[in-house]
């Protein structure tokens, strides 16, 4: 597909939600004519007087400049917001990002806490877990028949896995994903009707998340459980612990980022595999031999996560631009994953892959994505137990995309089977 690069703007929601193959045809254009475009920031009516359009952001387009400015948070920080456009009061950005929306050193002390409570006993106990909830879910949904798979599976392993680590209690599940549907999918109407307020609606689904595990965190001082609330209540390091709003926000980005990503990683996969029949049965015909490979490759291929925002500290070169002190710089990771440069032949779906350095878990440096191998092991354990007990499951019919320019969402997926 032939695509200009002065034709192409990523602050126009509605090119977002084009055809995968027209996005990537523009990114293709980007990188090979114009790696680093200027945009004008997008318009977002959040209803809130108190929320400026600022005057817009660099694109970066490159695998090679992703990783660089990934690996310099001293110049391209995270403080000033990762994962909006427009800027927001920093105690909005740590209520709902937690420490994706710090530079160091408060980010490596929250990191250096949050990963003491993932003990050899915990990383033990989560990994049992995701092997019985993929099994049961899939066991679900062979008694119900066909139906949505992202519904009935690829939402509800990474949701039930977060909450049985957090030791929530199942009543509360839909309550959560409904929370978590409307943080990352406020610009989809499905969420968030239109003529709602969007701010009231992102706030009300944060207090909920936030209350939920801030009145846990209490209750797990009292009284300790065997679960990662009361591991993160009671961890820590140098003599320093979390607070209990500490432990809210961290809670609002690990089922937004552990649920939200991981489940589309999921969906997306039902889709590559349907589409590409042979990669399919070369994974079943030897499943632990290629899955360590092929996960990797769908997380390439889905990049659940768009782009995340950086703000430089100073003046600096990218790409051959003059960066100055102040610019918002989003780092296209779904754009880095195509890199032609980087990636032979980017646009084929291979689950043998090797090598394949990725960005869907985000570049190099201090905001690696923590939860990378907790997602590793979903998808892996989802499609043993698809393969396992519904070896010809496949997605009809085109997937319901969501709305948005920050994560390549599925909402909703139809599959089929037969029961052997």
């Amino acid at each position: 597909m032939s695509v200009r690069a002065e034709d192409v703007d990523l602050s126009d929601l509605e090119f977002w939600t084009r055809p995968p193959e027209e996005r990537e045809a523009a990114f293709a254009a980007l990188r090979r004519d114009r790696p680093l475009p200027y945009y004008p920031e997008p318009e977002v009516d959040l209803d809130q007087d108190w929320i400026p359009r600022g005057p817009g952001y660099w694109a970066v387009t490159r695998h090679a400049d992703v990783e660089a400015a990934s690996r310099q948070p001293e110049v391209f920080s995270s403080a000033a917001g990762a994962t909006n456009t427009f800027d927001l009061p920093v105690e909005f950005l740590e209520y709902f990002g937690s420490m994706i929306n710090m530079d160091a050193p408060r980010h490596l002390r929250l990191r250096r806490i949050v990963s003491r409570a993932f003990s050899p006993k915990m990383v033990a106990r989560i990994e049992a877990d995701i092997a019985r909830v993929a099994r049961e879910v899939v066991a679900d949904l062979a008694a119900k028949g066909p139906g949505d798979f992202v519904s009935e599976v690829a939402a509800r392993v990474p949701l039930e896995v977060i909450c049985r680590m957090m030791g929530i209690p199942p009543e509360q599940y839909a309550d959560i994903f409904r929370c978590s549907n409307i943080i990352l999918g406020a610009q989809d109407p499905e969420y968030v009707p239109e003529g709602a307020n969007i701010a009231q609606a992102l706030l009300g689904a944060g207090a909920e998340l936030a209350g939920l595990l801030s009145g846990m965190a209490r209750q797990r001082r009292a009284a300790p459980t065997d679960d990662l609330v009361t591991a993160l209540a009671t961890a820590e390091v140098d003599g320093q612990s979390l607070t209990d709003a500490e432990i809210g926000s961290f809670f609002i980005l690990l089922v937004v980022a552990g649920n939200e990503t991981t489940r589309n990683a999921i969906s997306h996969a039902l889709v590559a595999l349907t589409g590409h029949p042979e990669q399919r049965a070369r994974w079943q015909r030897d499943f632990d031999a290629l899955a360590p490979t092929a996960v990797e490759e769908i997380v390439r291929w889905a990049t659940p996560v768009a782009w995340m925002r950086r703000t430089a500290t100073r003046e600096a070169e990218l790409a051959g631009e003059t960066i100055r002190a102040g610019d918002k710089v989003l780092l296209f990771y779904t754009s880095a994953n195509r890199d032609e440069t980087v990636f032979a032949d980017p646009y084929r779906f291979d689950l043998a892959r090797s090598p394949n350095p990725h960005l869907g878990f985000g570049g190099a440096g201090p905001h690696y994505c923590l939860g990378a191998h907790l997602a590793r092991r979903e998808i892996a354990e989802v499609y043993r137990e698809l393969f396992s007990q519904l070896p010809d499951i496949r997605a009809v019919g085109e997937p319901h995309r969501l709305r948005s320019s920050f994560i390549n969402g599925i909402k909703h997926l139809e599959c089929t089977f037969t029961l052997s």
